[in-house]
């Protein structure tokens, strides 16, 4: 079980003051987190017009790793970045500062392609899963077992219909025998009921300004590490009773 830090996601600037966008801000907000519990962290790399740009992984990456010495770091590789099948997988190939997973969302087209490109590089694989279609298609991958965990990601606003999606999805992985690590989270306002379930069922969860900027009373929290904070505390509560 770890809280991994989602620090900017697709966010917009006006989003929340505290977000972070170069990498120099990327890497001193995810030194706060570390130091906050998180155990690992996520992040999208922008390039200088502030926009997401999986050319700017190498200079983000190195920056972090910087700041972070010893914690694992992973990138999207989300369709939308790019916007181009050709020059997502251009850019990944010409990765040279290489972050130790990344997300790939089962959800599109190219993904088998895109996790092939990621292993010849000894890039770790998060298994993007916001539905019961991707997560029927990943297990019918011949090589599904060779990712490094599962995301349950469910982007679904209401609680009930959301919950219903993770528990079908996590049904489909154990009849599968899928046995990988699951990192379970929401968005905005499933955020904290996600890290409950997560730590009731032993999985992995994220939290942070990608997910959602509000603590569990529905204050606004003050920055990334506040919100890791307070998820750290929440699971410190299970590994303590």
């Amino acid at each position: 079980m770890i809280v991994q830090a989602c620090i900017n996601g697709a966010r917009s600037r006006d989003f929340h003051p505290r977000l972070p966008l170069t990498a120099q801000a990327m890497a001193g907000d995810a030194a706060s987190c570390v130091a906050a519990g998180a155990a690992e962290l996520h992040i999208h790399p922008r390039g200088a017009d502030g926009r997401e740009s999986l050319a700017a992984a190498d200079a983000t990456v190195l920056a972090v790793r910087q700041a972070c010495p010893g914690t694992l770091i992973g990138v999207s590789t989300g369709a939308w970045i790019e916007n181009d099948v050709a020059r997502t997988r251009a850019a990944i190939a010409a990765w040279r500062e290489l972050p130790d997973y990344a997300s790939v969302n089962l959800s599109e087209t190219d993904a088998p392609a895109v996790m092939e490109l990621l292993r010849k590089q000894g890039i770790g694989i998060e298994a993007g899963l916001a539905t019961t279609e991707d997560a029927e298609r990943f297990v019918a991958l011949a090589d599904h077992g060779r990712v490094l965990r599962i995301l349950i990601e469910i982007d679904i606003p209401d609680l009930p219909a959301a919950l219903d999606e993770a528990h079908g999805i996590a049904a489909i992985l154990e009849r599968a025998g899928v046995r990988r690590q699951i990192l379970l989270h929401g968005v905005d306002g499933t955020v904290w009921p996600f890290v409950d379930l997560a730590r009731q069922k032993r999985w992995s969860t994220r939290v942070g300004l990608e997910d959602g900027k509000t603590l569990a009373d529905g204050t606004v929290a003050r920055d990334n590490a506040e919100i890791v904070a307070a998820a750290a505390a929440n699971f410190r509560s299970t590994s303590m009773s």
